[in-house]
């Protein structure tokens, strides 16, 4: 078993221990909206762990708890990816296909315009 699949396993049983031990029954809807709302409440934690308020005096990064932060935007992440039925192969396989359209968006291969860059991005 590779990393990311161990990473799916043990998120699935933490959020079948949740939600059991928490007698929680939401449909799959509920459940990714619930997610979203808690990795936008992660990602504020990011952005104050990065000092993004101009208006305040800036503190020293602190790595440890930026990465943290970034774990766990990958639990709730991973959590969404089992509810849509998504596994690590699934997951990794998209992430390939798109990894390469991204690419050949920047470099004006891709049918989809409007990414490459040009003389006039400079």
């Amino acid at each position: 078993m590779d990393k990311l699949d161990r990473i799916f396993e043990m998120q699935r049983l933490l959020d079948e221990d949740i939600a059991s031990r928490r007698h929680l029954d939401f449909t799959t809807e509920e459940w990714m909206q619930k997610e979203v709302l808690a990795m936008l409440s992660e990602l504020s934690e990011v952005l104050d762990e990065v000092n993004f308020k101009w208006w305040k005096n800036k503190k020293p990064l602190d790595t440890a708890a930026l990465q943290g932060e970034l774990v766990d935007i990958l639990h709730f992440f991973i959590s969404m990816c089992i509810r849509a039925g998504l596994n690590a192969e699934g997951l990794f396989e998209g992430y390939v296909v798109k990894n390469k359209e991204n690419f050949d968006r920047q470099y004006g291969r891709s049918e989809k315009k409007g990414y490459e860059v040009s003389d006039d991005n400079s």
